[in-house]
Protein backbone atom coordinates (compact mmCIF):
# COMPACT_ATOMS: atom_id res chain seq x y z
CA UNK A 1 0.00 0.00 0.00
CA UNK A 2 1.62 3.62 -1.21
CA UNK A 3 1.96 5.83 1.98
CA UNK A 4 0.81 9.18 1.57
CA UNK A 5 3.55 12.05 1.44
CA UNK A 6 4.33 13.57 4.68
CA UNK A 7 3.72 17.01 5.48
CA UNK A 8 4.60 19.52 8.29
CA UNK A 9 2.79 19.32 11.57
CA UNK A 10 0.81 21.89 13.55
CA UNK A 11 -0.90 21.64 16.68
CA UNK A 12 -3.93 23.23 17.55
CA UNK A 13 -5.29 23.33 21.19
CA UNK A 14 -6.81 21.64 23.52
CA UNK A 15 -10.74 22.04 24.96
CA UNK A 16 -11.84 20.82 27.81
CA UNK A 17 -16.06 20.28 27.22
CA UNK A 18 -17.24 19.18 30.83
CA UNK A 19 -16.18 16.70 33.81
CA UNK A 20 -17.69 14.81 36.20
CA UNK A 21 -16.78 12.92 39.10
CA UNK A 22 -14.53 10.17 38.03
CA UNK A 23 -15.23 11.13 34.25
CA UNK A 24 -13.12 14.09 31.94
CA UNK A 25 -14.46 14.97 28.34
CA UNK A 26 -11.72 16.42 25.94
CA UNK A 27 -11.46 17.61 22.57
CA UNK A 28 -7.80 17.30 20.58
CA UNK A 29 -7.31 18.75 17.08
CA UNK A 30 -4.17 17.35 15.25
CA UNK A 31 -3.40 18.83 11.98
CA UNK A 32 -1.04 17.59 9.09
CA UNK A 33 -1.52 14.63 6.51
CA UNK A 34 -0.44 11.45 8.79
CA UNK A 35 -1.78 10.90 12.77
CA UNK A 36 -1.16 8.71 15.44
CA UNK A 37 -3.01 7.64 18.20
CA UNK A 38 -2.14 5.51 20.84
CA UNK A 39 -4.16 4.51 24.15
CA UNK A 40 -3.60 1.47 26.19
CA UNK A 41 -7.22 0.90 27.18
CA UNK A 42 -11.05 1.44 25.72
CA UNK A 43 -13.16 2.14 22.90
CA UNK A 44 -11.83 3.73 19.73
CA UNK A 45 -14.58 4.69 17.05
CA UNK A 46 -13.34 6.12 13.85
CA UNK A 47 -15.75 8.69 11.89
CA UNK A 48 -15.98 11.31 8.94
CA UNK A 49 -14.65 14.56 9.78
CA UNK A 50 -15.11 18.20 8.55
CA UNK A 51 -12.53 20.98 8.55
CA UNK A 52 -8.57 19.86 8.08
CA UNK A 53 -7.78 18.60 11.15
CA UNK A 54 -8.33 15.23 12.62
CA UNK A 55 -10.37 15.66 16.21
CA UNK A 56 -10.09 13.53 18.94
CA UNK A 57 -12.73 13.40 21.50
CA UNK A 58 -11.11 12.16 25.02
CA UNK A 59 -13.93 9.88 27.52
CA UNK A 60 -12.32 8.93 30.54
CA UNK A 61 -13.67 6.46 32.78
CA UNK A 62 -12.38 4.23 36.07
CA UNK A 63 -11.98 5.06 39.48
CA UNK A 64 -8.68 6.37 38.71
CA UNK A 65 -9.62 8.16 35.30
CA UNK A 66 -8.19 11.48 36.97
CA UNK A 67 -4.52 9.98 36.42
CA UNK A 68 -4.12 9.58 32.90
CA UNK A 69 -2.80 12.51 31.17
CA UNK A 70 -2.95 13.08 27.70
CA UNK A 71 0.18 14.31 25.47
CA UNK A 72 0.57 15.43 22.30
CA UNK A 73 3.50 16.48 19.92
CA UNK A 74 5.54 14.92 16.84
CA UNK A 75 6.87 11.56 17.07
CA UNK A 76 8.69 9.72 14.31
CA UNK A 77 7.50 12.62 12.22
CA UNK A 78 3.69 12.20 12.76
CA UNK A 79 1.50 14.06 14.72
CA UNK A 80 1.11 12.23 17.80
CA UNK A 81 -1.48 11.70 20.83
CA UNK A 82 -0.74 9.44 23.42
CA UNK A 83 -3.20 8.63 26.42
CA UNK A 84 -0.75 8.35 29.14
CA UNK A 85 -1.09 5.70 32.37
CA UNK A 86 0.64 6.10 35.69
CA UNK A 87 3.28 2.67 36.04
CA UNK A 88 1.86 -0.62 37.14
CA UNK A 89 -0.92 -2.44 35.94
CA UNK A 90 -3.62 -1.16 34.21
CA UNK A 91 -7.89 -2.89 35.36
CA UNK A 92 -10.38 -2.59 32.60
CA UNK A 93 -13.41 -4.15 33.50
CA UNK A 94 -14.65 -4.26 29.89
CA UNK A 95 -12.03 -7.34 29.59
CA UNK A 96 -13.75 -9.79 31.87
CA UNK A 97 -13.18 -10.83 35.60
CA UNK A 98 -9.88 -13.31 34.36
CA UNK A 99 -8.68 -11.66 31.14
CA UNK A 100 -5.11 -9.91 30.80
CA UNK A 101 -3.01 -8.84 28.41
CA UNK A 102 0.57 -7.53 27.98
CA UNK A 103 1.03 -4.39 26.09
CA UNK A 104 5.05 -2.83 25.90
CA UNK A 105 5.08 1.41 26.71
CA UNK A 106 7.65 3.43 25.36
CA UNK A 107 9.37 6.38 27.45
CA UNK A 108 7.08 8.66 24.63
CA UNK A 109 3.93 7.01 25.63
CA UNK A 110 3.41 5.44 22.55
CA UNK A 111 2.38 1.54 22.09
CA UNK A 112 4.90 -0.49 20.91
CA UNK A 113 4.87 -3.13 18.06
CA UNK A 114 8.50 -4.35 18.03
CA UNK A 115 9.28 -5.73 21.32
CA UNK A 116 10.61 -2.06 22.53
CA UNK A 117 9.42 -0.37 25.71
CA UNK A 118 8.26 -1.56 29.38
CA UNK A 119 5.76 -4.11 29.46
CA UNK A 120 2.62 -2.93 31.16
CA UNK A 121 0.29 -5.53 32.10
CA UNK A 122 -3.91 -5.11 31.92
CA UNK A 123 -6.32 -6.82 33.37
CA UNK A 124 -10.52 -7.30 33.68
CA UNK A 125 -10.23 -7.34 37.62
CA UNK A 126 -7.74 -6.76 40.55
CA UNK A 127 -4.91 -4.25 42.03
CA UNK A 128 -3.94 -1.79 39.91
CA UNK A 129 -4.90 1.42 38.25
CA UNK A 130 -8.64 1.21 37.30
CA UNK A 131 -8.48 3.69 34.19
CA UNK A 132 -9.50 3.92 30.59
CA UNK A 133 -10.41 6.08 27.89
CA UNK A 134 -12.92 6.09 25.09
CA UNK A 135 -12.38 7.76 21.98
CA UNK A 136 -14.00 9.56 19.26
CA UNK A 137 -11.93 10.02 16.04
CA UNK A 138 -13.25 12.52 13.57
CA UNK A 139 -11.26 12.26 10.53
CA UNK A 140 -11.73 14.47 7.12
CA UNK A 141 -11.28 13.07 3.65
CA UNK A 142 -7.78 12.27 2.73
CA UNK A 143 -5.98 12.11 5.93
CA UNK A 144 -3.72 8.78 7.43
CA UNK A 145 -4.33 8.02 10.69
CA UNK A 146 -2.25 5.08 12.77
CA UNK A 147 -4.53 3.89 15.98
CA UNK A 148 -3.18 1.42 18.15
CA UNK A 149 -5.09 -0.02 21.24
CA UNK A 150 -3.70 -2.02 23.92
CA UNK A 151 -6.65 -3.18 24.74
CA UNK A 152 -10.51 -2.34 23.46
CA UNK A 153 -12.72 -3.27 20.64
CA UNK A 154 -12.36 -0.74 17.58
CA UNK A 155 -14.97 0.30 15.18
CA UNK A 156 -14.33 2.54 12.04
CA UNK A 157 -17.45 3.53 9.97
CA UNK A 158 -17.60 6.53 6.61
CA UNK A 159 -14.16 7.33 6.34
CA UNK A 160 -12.34 8.64 3.15
CA UNK A 161 -8.89 8.14 4.36
CA UNK A 162 -5.90 5.68 4.89
CA UNK A 163 -6.41 3.83 8.23
CA UNK A 164 -3.84 1.40 10.17
CA UNK A 165 -5.77 -0.08 13.11
CA UNK A 166 -3.87 -2.44 15.70
CA UNK A 167 -5.15 -3.68 18.85
CA UNK A 168 -3.56 -6.02 21.22
CA UNK A 169 -7.17 -7.55 21.97
CA UNK A 170 -10.09 -6.60 20.42
CA UNK A 171 -12.64 -6.92 17.59
CA UNK A 172 -12.05 -4.44 14.60
CA UNK A 173 -14.95 -3.93 12.82
CA UNK A 174 -14.54 -1.07 9.11
CA UNK A 175 -17.47 -0.35 7.19
CA UNK A 176 -17.61 1.88 4.16
CA UNK A 177 -14.15 3.45 4.18
CA UNK A 178 -12.90 4.82 0.73
CA UNK A 179 -9.42 4.25 1.38
CA UNK A 180 -6.81 2.18 2.54
CA UNK A 181 -7.04 0.07 5.49
CA UNK A 182 -4.52 -1.96 7.30
CA UNK A 183 -5.80 -4.21 10.58
CA UNK A 184 -3.35 -6.10 13.16
CA UNK A 185 -4.80 -7.57 15.93
CA UNK A 186 -3.63 -9.91 18.45
CA UNK A 187 -6.78 -11.53 19.33
CA UNK A 188 -9.91 -10.44 18.32
CA UNK A 189 -12.44 -11.09 15.25
CA UNK A 190 -11.79 -8.49 12.00
CA UNK A 191 -14.77 -7.02 10.08
CA UNK A 192 -14.28 -5.15 6.72
CA UNK A 193 -17.21 -4.24 4.51
CA UNK A 194 -17.53 -1.74 1.69
CA UNK A 195 -14.15 -1.06 1.64
CA UNK A 196 -12.76 1.07 -1.55
CA UNK A 197 -9.13 0.39 -1.34
CA UNK A 198 -6.04 -2.15 -0.44
CA UNK A 199 -7.43 -4.04 2.35
CA UNK A 200 -4.60 -6.00 5.05
CA UNK A 201 -5.78 -7.96 7.75
CA UNK A 202 -3.24 -9.68 10.02
CA UNK A 203 -4.68 -11.64 13.08
CA UNK A 204 -2.92 -13.95 15.79
CA UNK A 205 -6.22 -15.77 16.82
CA UNK A 206 -9.93 -14.32 15.58
CA UNK A 207 -11.90 -15.11 12.49
CA UNK A 208 -12.01 -12.32 9.67
CA UNK A 209 -15.21 -11.71 7.87
CA UNK A 210 -14.84 -9.58 4.27
CA UNK A 211 -17.74 -8.01 2.26
CA UNK A 212 -18.11 -5.94 -1.07
CA UNK A 213 -14.22 -5.14 -1.28
CA UNK A 214 -12.95 -3.21 -4.10
CA UNK A 215 -9.15 -2.27 -4.34
CA UNK A 216 -5.72 -3.11 -6.10
CA UNK A 217 -4.94 -6.11 -3.27
CA UNK A 218 -6.69 -8.01 -0.38
CA UNK A 219 -4.62 -9.90 2.26
CA UNK A 220 -5.31 -11.68 5.13
CA UNK A 221 -2.96 -13.54 7.51
CA UNK A 222 -4.08 -15.43 10.43
CA UNK A 223 -2.58 -17.56 13.23
CA UNK A 224 -5.84 -19.09 13.65
CA UNK A 225 -9.35 -18.45 12.92
CA UNK A 226 -12.06 -18.56 9.62
CA UNK A 227 -11.51 -16.42 6.55
CA UNK A 228 -14.98 -15.53 5.00
CA UNK A 229 -15.12 -12.93 1.84
CA UNK A 230 -18.05 -12.00 -0.44
CA UNK A 231 -18.17 -9.84 -3.32
CA UNK A 232 -14.01 -9.20 -4.07
CA UNK A 233 -12.79 -7.34 -6.75
CA UNK A 234 -9.14 -6.91 -6.41
CA UNK A 235 -6.45 -7.51 -9.00
CA UNK A 236 -5.02 -10.13 -6.14
CA UNK A 237 -6.35 -12.17 -3.12
CA UNK A 238 -3.51 -13.72 -0.37
CA UNK A 239 -4.64 -15.98 2.70
CA UNK A 240 -2.51 -17.86 5.04
CA UNK A 241 -3.80 -18.89 7.77
CA UNK A 242 -2.45 -21.25 10.34
CA UNK A 243 -5.30 -23.43 11.30
CA UNK A 244 -8.66 -22.13 9.84
CA UNK A 245 -11.38 -22.67 7.10
CA UNK A 246 -11.82 -20.84 4.33
CA UNK A 247 -14.64 -19.62 2.15
CA UNK A 248 -13.76 -16.98 -0.66
CA UNK A 249 -17.15 -16.56 -2.38
CA UNK A 250 -17.48 -14.35 -5.52
CA UNK A 251 -14.26 -13.44 -6.33
CA UNK A 252 -13.14 -11.55 -9.54
CA UNK A 253 -9.08 -11.29 -9.46
CA UNK A 254 -6.56 -12.55 -11.70
CA UNK A 255 -4.50 -13.86 -9.26
CA UNK A 256 -5.41 -15.95 -6.21
CA UNK A 257 -3.43 -17.29 -3.66
CA UNK A 258 -4.83 -19.44 -0.45
CA UNK A 259 -2.45 -21.36 2.09
CA UNK A 260 -4.00 -22.71 5.41
CA UNK A 261 -1.63 -25.08 7.66
CA UNK A 262 -5.38 -27.07 8.80
CA UNK A 263 -8.93 -26.55 6.98
CA UNK A 264 -10.94 -26.83 4.27
CA UNK A 265 -11.44 -24.11 1.18
CA UNK A 266 -14.09 -23.24 -0.79
CA UNK A 267 -14.05 -20.74 -3.55
CA UNK A 268 -16.35 -19.41 -5.98
CA UNK A 269 -14.88 -17.55 -8.72
CA UNK A 270 -16.65 -14.95 -10.99
CA UNK A 271 -14.38 -15.07 -14.15
CA UNK A 272 -11.17 -16.84 -15.06
CA UNK A 273 -8.17 -16.43 -12.75
CA UNK A 274 -4.61 -16.07 -14.12
CA UNK A 275 -2.98 -17.94 -11.39
CA UNK A 276 -5.25 -19.52 -8.72
CA UNK A 277 -2.84 -21.85 -6.46
CA UNK A 278 -4.18 -23.65 -3.48
CA UNK A 279 -2.17 -25.45 -0.72
CA UNK A 280 -3.45 -26.61 2.54
CA UNK A 281 -1.92 -29.69 5.05
CA UNK A 282 -5.04 -31.10 5.97
CA UNK A 283 -8.45 -30.34 4.18
CA UNK A 284 -10.67 -30.69 1.56
CA UNK A 285 -10.70 -27.87 -1.58
CA UNK A 286 -13.72 -27.08 -3.96
CA UNK A 287 -13.29 -24.42 -6.91
CA UNK A 288 -16.20 -23.15 -8.45
CA UNK A 289 -15.45 -21.78 -11.81
CA UNK A 290 -16.67 -19.90 -14.44
CA UNK A 291 -17.32 -22.71 -18.36
CA UNK A 292 -14.85 -20.39 -19.67
CA UNK A 293 -11.94 -21.33 -17.57
CA UNK A 294 -8.69 -22.24 -18.77
CA UNK A 295 -5.23 -23.22 -17.43
CA UNK A 296 -2.28 -25.67 -16.58
CA UNK A 297 -4.06 -27.99 -14.21
CA UNK A 298 -2.10 -29.85 -11.60
CA UNK A 299 -3.98 -31.41 -8.86
CA UNK A 300 -2.22 -33.29 -5.55
CA UNK A 301 -3.68 -35.13 -2.48
CA UNK A 302 -2.25 -36.91 -0.09
CA UNK A 303 -5.34 -39.12 0.24
CA UNK A 304 -8.45 -38.13 -1.18
CA UNK A 305 -10.98 -38.28 -4.28
CA UNK A 306 -10.06 -35.79 -7.09
CA UNK A 307 -12.51 -34.25 -9.84
CA UNK A 308 -12.89 -32.24 -12.42
CA UNK A 309 -16.18 -30.84 -13.99
CA UNK A 310 -14.77 -29.65 -17.40
CA UNK A 311 -13.43 -31.12 -20.23
CA UNK A 312 -9.38 -31.77 -19.76
CA UNK A 313 -6.60 -33.03 -22.11
CA UNK A 314 -4.87 -35.25 -19.38
CA UNK A 315 -1.42 -35.77 -19.30
CA UNK A 316 -0.93 -37.25 -15.45
CA UNK A 317 -3.32 -39.44 -13.84
CA UNK A 318 -2.92 -41.16 -11.17
CA UNK A 319 -5.05 -41.88 -7.54
CA UNK A 320 -3.59 -38.93 -6.09
CA UNK A 321 -2.33 -36.71 -9.04
CA UNK A 322 -4.13 -35.14 -11.98
CA UNK A 323 -2.26 -33.12 -14.97
CA UNK A 324 -3.64 -31.74 -17.45
CA UNK A 325 -5.01 -28.27 -19.68
CA UNK A 326 -8.46 -27.09 -19.03
CA UNK A 327 -9.68 -24.68 -22.03
CA UNK A 328 -7.42 -22.31 -23.53
CA UNK A 329 -4.39 -23.74 -21.59
CA UNK A 330 -3.64 -20.05 -20.20
CA UNK A 331 -2.92 -19.55 -16.69
CA UNK A 332 -2.07 -21.76 -13.44
CA UNK A 333 -4.38 -23.22 -11.38
CA UNK A 334 -2.29 -25.77 -8.66
CA UNK A 335 -3.89 -27.10 -6.00
CA UNK A 336 -2.51 -29.69 -3.32
CA UNK A 337 -3.79 -30.82 0.07
CA UNK A 338 -1.93 -33.07 2.49
CA UNK A 339 -5.19 -34.89 3.42
CA UNK A 340 -8.75 -34.09 1.75
CA UNK A 341 -10.75 -33.89 -1.60
CA UNK A 342 -10.18 -31.50 -4.80
CA UNK A 343 -12.94 -30.67 -6.88
CA UNK A 344 -12.89 -28.15 -9.74
CA UNK A 345 -16.43 -27.82 -10.80
CA UNK A 346 -18.48 -25.60 -13.14
CA UNK A 347 -20.00 -22.75 -11.17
Amino acid sequence: MERMSKAGWLLLGTVILGTAPGVAQEVHRLAGAEVAIHNLAGKARIVAGSGSDVVVRITRGGGDASSLRVETGTVGGEATLRVVYPQGTVIYPEMGRSSRTNVRVQGDGTLSTGGRGDMVEIRGSGRGTEAWADLVVEVPQGKRVALTVGVGDVGAQGVAADLRLRTGSGSVDATDVRGDVEVDTGSGSVTVAGARGGVRVDTGSGSVTLRDVEGPALEVDTGSGNVRASGVRVRAVVVDTGSGSVRLDGVAAPDVRVDTGSGSVEITLLQDADNLRVDTGSGSVTVYAPADLGGHVELDTGSGSLDVDFPMQVTTARRTRLVGTVGDGRGTIRIDTGSGSIKLLRR
